[in-house]
Formats: structure tokens, sequence, C-alpha cells
């Protein structure tokens, strides 16, 4: 009853449907690596795709049986399939890529030479000039 009265109901923290696991890419030497949180998903509800220069992972984290019947007071981890899609960046190998999961991070890695990386672009403000009343 405690947590009750403390954090509410389950009902609002359960979140089902379709969800963005947190996702981060970058160059190390000559390779390019995308790596996935997801936590408490089987690798076999994991599937990984290259159409043209598009990377697409797609999955599901699924409510557990005994998560199903326990008596639940607080949840804020989000349940359901997710769809993630990146462009991949010219000079990536698309014929030679790796995927491994460990620990909950799903890594894929690909070779890469010649990537641009992104450029920083300085924005100018530019002063108006009012005249004077």
């Amino acid at each position: 009853e405690f947590f009750r009265r403390t954090f509410g109901s389950i009902a609002p923290g359960i979140f089902r449907g379709e969800w963005y696991p947190a996702v981060e890419s970058y160059m190390e030497k000559d390779k390019f690596l995308v790596r996935l949180d997801l936590p408490g998903i089987d690798s076999k509800d994991v599937d990984i795709s290259v159409i043209g220069n598009q990377l697409t992972i797609k999955g599901e984290r699924t409510l557990g049986k005994e998560f199903k019947e326990a008596e639940k007071y607080f949840c804020e981890v989000c349940y359901g399939s997710f769809e993630r899609t990146l462009t991949l960046p010219e000079g990536v190998d698309l014929g030679n890529i790796h995927a491994g999961y460990h620990e909950g991070i799903l890594e894929i890695r690909m070779p890469a030479k010649g990537v641009a990386l992104p450029k920083k672009i300085t924005v100018e403000v530019e002063e108006v000039k009012r005249k004077a009343a």
C-alpha cells in the first residue's frame, strides 16, 4: 500500500506499443559502428537488414509471464516493438557487416574507408542596425 500511495498505480507506467531504444554510431579507426541498448531482449527477437544505404534494426521486448502475473507498483520500462533506421555514410562496406550481442548491447560493425565525417558549420549572427527615433 505504501508504494501505491507514494508512486501511484502501475497502469500508466507500462509503456506498450512502439518504443525507440537508444542508438549511437561512430567511426573507430577504419570501422563504422552502430550500437543499440537492448536490455532484456533475446537476440533471436532482433532483425537487422540493409536496403541501399539504409540500416534497419527491428525487434520486440515482451512482458514475461511472471511480470504479467505479479503485483506491480511502478514501471518505467517500455515494452512492445521497435524499429530504428539509419542512413549509412558513403564508404561503408555493405557486403561485410557483422553484428554481435553482449550484455544487452547490440553492436553492428562494418569496414569503412574514405567516410566523410560531419563538418561543423558556424552560424554567423548579423547585427541589425536600428534607426534612431
